[in-house]
């Protein structure tokens, strides 16, 4: 018998630019260890400076990808990012149903790091409703989080409240990330709805403008863990510092003229 890679799907927009998306997630897949595969949802036109447009893929064009990959090649884990409407939102819920996937970690992609939205106004409720409790994990920022909750987050100490108010019921486990709050100390929260338990995972801000990209990564390596076979709190726990190393060794490097990408092959080069 030949050996298996572990083998993770990335259901996304593309990011010309590779700094996020589908490039940022193969990128991230490979430096964790698996074999990526994706189903590319939209084609955006972005760089580091912003989004200038987004080409939303037929919605049966996408699932035709989905199921491409699943009936031939399979996944350990799927990672979801960028999902741009309610009808594509349901259909990829619909078809990951049919497959024998648990491992699935949502990024609730809504804004791009320049600012750009990237979810139609309508489609926050299906999002929030239909498949953040389909999830096993879900990976938002402070914005994402405030839009899912419809009020501000201020402090830090607010966010263990928040991120139950976020598990859908207790269902799903939630990594809260703390990067747009001011502390110097950044302190992620990661609530592991499976065990009922909160994690703080603490970390030094650094003073980069190198962000693009970085919920991508996070959520892709959170994926790339759970693939092979690692525990959701030890998952959690490795992308927390493969995405700081990632941002430190990548604060080094000039990529474009805004925002540039994190350095996902740090371990093996530069």
């Amino acid at each position: 018998m030949k050996k298996q890679f572990k083998k993770a799907l990335t259901i996304a927009g593309s990011d010309p630019s590779g700094g996020a998306g589908i490039q940022a997630d193969l990128k991230t897949f490979s430096a964790c260890g698996c074999y990526g595969a994706s189903a590319i949802v939209a084609v955006v036109d972005e760089n580091t400076v912003g989004v200038t447009g987004v080409h939303p893929v037929p919605v049966d064009f996408v699932v035709g990808q989905i199921r491409s990959v699943l009936d031939d090649i399979g996944a350990d884990a799927v990672k979801i990012g960028m999902l741009h409407s309610s009808e594509l939102i349901l259909a990829v819920r619909d078809t990951l149903a049919e497959y024998d996937v648990t491992d699935i970690v949502l990024d609730p992609v809504m804004v791009a790091t320049s600012g750009d939205k990237l979810l139609q106004d309508e489609a926050i409720g299906t999002l929030r409703n239909e498949l953040i409790p389909f999830a096993r994990v879900i990976t938002p920022n402070i914005p994402e989080a405030e839009v899912l909750l419809g009020r501000a987050i201020s402090s830090q100490g607010e966010l263990p409240e928040v991120i139950r108010e976020l598990s859908a019921g207790g269902r799903t486990s939630v990594l809260l990330k703390a990067g747009h709050l001011r502390e110097e100390t950044l302190t992620d929260v990661f609530y592991n709805a499976e065990t009922d338990e909160i994690i703080h995972l603490p970390s030094a801000r650094i003073h980069t403008v190198n962000t693009h990209g970085t919920g991508c990564t996070f959520s892709s390596a959170i994926a790339a863990f759970l693939a092979r076979g690692l525990s959701l709190n030890e998952a959690v726990r490795e992308a927390k510092e493969y995405i700081h190393e990632a941002i430190v060794r990548g604060a080094e490097y000039e990529t474009g003229k805004g925002n540039g990408p994190v350095h996902h092959f740090f371990k093996f080069w530069g």
